[in-house]
């Protein structure tokens, strides 16, 4: 009686679980999906490791992994730059060299998401809006087309005259350069929408704003989330370039840091905690579509590792 009760739970004499075959062929997919980004991974960085061991590589120009990440607390000290930038204070003022990266990292990562998510509210709201209403199509779009191909860089003195020196210019640059183009996506996937599922809809009644609502926005929801994940890496490129010049701390401020004194070994380092950055984060973006599109294949809908 106890082994079956503890069979129906799940669990063998024993005590462990017991998996089903199909839950066992998803560890393993995923498991040998994560060996083969590490192999990827750390065969980039054995032929760097190569390159610099038979003196191709200059360490002073391109230093290897294991000289740039092999002293982590070295590196971190650089991250406290919101201290740096006072006036007076010394060295090893402010938080310790960890507290310095996770500052860091997180305000860059909210700047990031704070942009993302303003653009990708404000782009489907105009992008509906504009194929919804004739007039706003012929008032908006124009002046979005026109826009869309302005380069982020451009925006910066805007962004600065607007919001001086702080969080506001960065997040206005990530929000400005992903709008546009998010906009022109948003109609261009409400065009692809089957024309077959809006004909039965208005054969059976529906309303406009029912068939936008019940219809047309769930169609393009797949493409969305995808054009999504995809200016995600755009987001984090344009956060950098504002950072560099409108904040007093982020990625892009160490970057800059790194430049004006000439260090190699910071610049990798932190390129390699923005890859990390980027890579978890998609990995979030790609789960997170699977639990909001439940009714696509998840083949279909995900890519990557």
């Amino acid at each position: 009686m106890i082994a079956r009760v503890a069979a129906k739970a799940g669990f063998h004499e024993a005590g462990r679980p017991l998996l089903s075959a199909e839950r066992r062929a998803s560890v393993s997919a995923w498991a040998s999906k994560c060996g083969w980004a590490i192999v990827s991974v750390g065969m980039f960085a054995l032929i760097w490791e190569l390159l610099w061991a038979i003196g191709l590589a200059d360490p002073k120009l391109l230093p290897p992994p294991h000289v740039f990440l092999g002293n982590f607390v070295e590196q971190a000290r650089n991250f406290n730059t919101a201290q740096r930038w006072q006036i007076g204070a010394g060295v090893a003022a402010g938080p310790t060299p960890w507290e310095a990266v996770g500052i860091t990292i997180l305000s860059s990562t909210g700047r990031v998401f704070a942009g993302l998510l303003l653009a990708a509210v404000g782009s489907i709201a105009l992008g509906v809006s504009i194929r919804y209403s004739g007039w706003a199509e012929r008032l908006i779009l124009p002046t979005v087309t026109l826009l869309a191909p302005v380069s982020p860089v451009a925006w910066l003195p805007v962004a600065i005259f607007l919001f001086g020196i702080g969080n506001g210019p960065a997040v206005f640059m990530v929000f400005i350069a992903l709008f546009f183009t998010m906009t022109l996506s948003t109609i261009a996937q409400i065009d692809a929408v089957d024309r077959n599922f809006i004909n039965v809809a208005r054969t059976m009644g529906a309303t406009k704003r029912q068939i936008y609502a019940r219809i047309v926005v769930p169609a393009i929801l797949p493409g969305l989330l995808v054009v999504l994940r995809l200016n995600l890496f755009g987001a984090w490129m344009v956060v950098l370039v504002a950072e560099a010049t409108g904040v007093g701390y982020g990625l892009g401020q160490v970057i800059m840091l790194a430049r004006n004194t000439f260090n190699p070994s910071l610049v990798f380092f932190t390129i390699t905690l923005i890859g990390l950055l980027g890579f978890g984060f998609d990995w979030l973006l790609r789960k997170l579509q699977a639990r909001v599109l439940y009714w696509v294949p998840e083949n279909k809908v995900i890519a990557g590792v």
